[in-house]
């Protein structure tokens, strides 16, 4: 009697927490945008945000998302794909919009003029969306080509997770550069490591396939060196170095 009653105290206690992971795991990884999306509203001012941000998070997501139709995994897993590729839709509607405005050149520049100089520079959010809405489709036709390959759709879920994984890659290049942090959040890197952390174990836990783990610890290794980083170049600071120029980071904001 005992224990049918612990059952009935557990079973919905294992559940609650179930949708509770499931829930962080989904809208966790936008967290740290809202931040960045209203100081950008308040102040309406982009440029400590870099928009490639936006690029390599849809492309990983969009290839996450083609990765589901050929081998079905956990479905927050996919849920946290569509939320933050439409996330990083607004953030890149939101910078447009605000550069746009404050933009002192009248020349325009299109997706449509294929110019490779101006990549990911363009003046209005349509050309994105259209970038975006060209790449789904070419890579959503040779998924569709290739759905029966083992091969290929094993490695289609590997580069997906590893672009994602490698998004703090250029910070670590950055600050080993200029032997230094400055202009990097330090809590927004806190933020992460706690988040990639989280979906990591989640992974490992829900027997995600392989790819998702070994990428997952792939970027908890790389928060951990840019905190290392911190840490080193905050207890021993290099001689400075006279007009030395540290750009904000790009994935931190």
């Amino acid at each position: 009697m005992d224990a049918q009653g612990l059952d009935w105290l557990l079973v919905p206690l294992h559940q609650l927490v179930s949708w509770g992971a499931a829930g962080a795991m989904v809208f966790g990884g936008v967290v740290p945008y809202i931040p960045q999306y209203r100081d950008i509203r308040r102040t309406q001012n982009a440029e400590g945000f870099s928009t490639y941000v936006c690029l390599v998070l849809l492309v990983a997501n969009i290839l996450r998302i083609l990765f589901w139709f050929g081998r079905r995994f956990e479905s927050p897993l996919l849920w946290q794909s569509i939320v933050m590729t439409a996330t990083m839709l607004l953030m890149l509607k939101l910078c447009t919009d605000v550069r746009a405005a404050n933009e002192l050149s009248i020349r325009r520049r299109c997706f449509a003029d294929l110019d490779p100089h101006y990549f990911w520079h363009w003046s209005t959010f349509a050309d994105y969306l259209q970038c975006v809405l060209a790449f789904t489709g070419v890579a959503g036709y040779i998924t569709y080509l290739s759905i029966d390959s083992a091969l290929f759709v094993e490695t289609l879920g590997f580069l997906a997770v590893l672009t994602e994984a490698m998004l703090g890659v250029p910070q670590l290049y950055r600050n080993h550069r200029h032997q230094s942090t400055e202009g990097m959040s330090i809590k927004m890197v806190l933020m992460w490591t706690s988040g990639d952390t989280f979906k990591t174990a989640y992974f490992l836990l829900n027997s995600a396939p392989l790819q998702f783990s070994v990428c997952g610890l792939l970027q908890v290794l790389v928060d951990l060196a840019i905190l290392a980083q911190a840490y080193t170049f905050t207890r021993h600071p290099p001689k400075p170095t006279p007009h030395a120029v540290h750009p904000v980071s790009a994935k931190a904001l």
